[in-house]
């Protein structure tokens, strides 16, 4: 929870910088990609998931500083990676904050860290039952990169997102005591965002 209200005075105190031509907005938009691999201590396998459609909705800052910007944002996102056993959902609040410089016309480009605050993960499947753990981490530190076009108030961005190091959740199978196998909860995902500014 504490880091919940370092975002929100990150944001607030953006805001109250912020420059005649900054301002705040929503945003939304679709995800693609998956979470880390998948490993069974038994078999010692590592299996890559396939990758997902997932979602986000959120707020952003903005505060501009000439030909560069700051944006700090605050995200629900939710992941999916599908695996030959099952499907892994995550669901998350991001706060990027990204570093833009404004190359010409509305073309822009950004990144910045990403901090990560894990909500939730489960794990489904039709064949097995399986209890999964928390994430060995809720929170962690991601990078997202992009680029983006400005059209008036309205914006679309492409940013890919990447984890920094393995957050694992281990599940059991229910039906024995013995395999248990792990989950890496990192993302690494092209996101593609529509933002209107209020």
């Amino acid at each position: 929870m504490k880091n919940l209200l370092l975002i929100a005075v990150m944001l607030t105190t953006v805001m109250g910088f912020a420059q005649e031509d900054s301002g705040f907005g929503l945003k939304g938009g679709v995800n693609y990609g998956s979470t880390g691999d998948f490993r069974n201590e038994i078999e010692n396998n590592v299996e890559n998931p396939d990758s997902k459609i997932g979602y986000h909705l959120g707020l952003f800052a903005k505060a501009d500083l000439g030909r560069l910007y700051l944006r700090p944002e605050l995200i629900y996102t939710k992941l999916s990676s599908e695996y030959s056993l099952g499907d892994l959902e995550v669901q998350k609040l991001d706060a990027p904050i990204l570093l833009g410089l404004n190359v010409v016309g509305p073309l822009h480009i950004f990144a910045g860290p990403s901090l990560q605050y894990i909500l939730d993960t489960s794990f489904e499947t039709d064949r097995v039952e399986f209890n999964l753990g928390d994430a060995q981490d809720d929170f962690t530190v991601g990078a997202q990169f992009g680029v983006g076009l400005n059209l008036g108030k309205l914006g679309i961005d492409l940013r890919y997102e990447r984890g920094f190091n393995e957050n694992e959740a281990e599940f059991i199978n229910d039906n024995t005591s013995v395999d248990r196998s792990r989950i890496d909860t990192r993302p690494e995902q092209l996101i593609l965002a529509l933002s209107l500014s209020l």
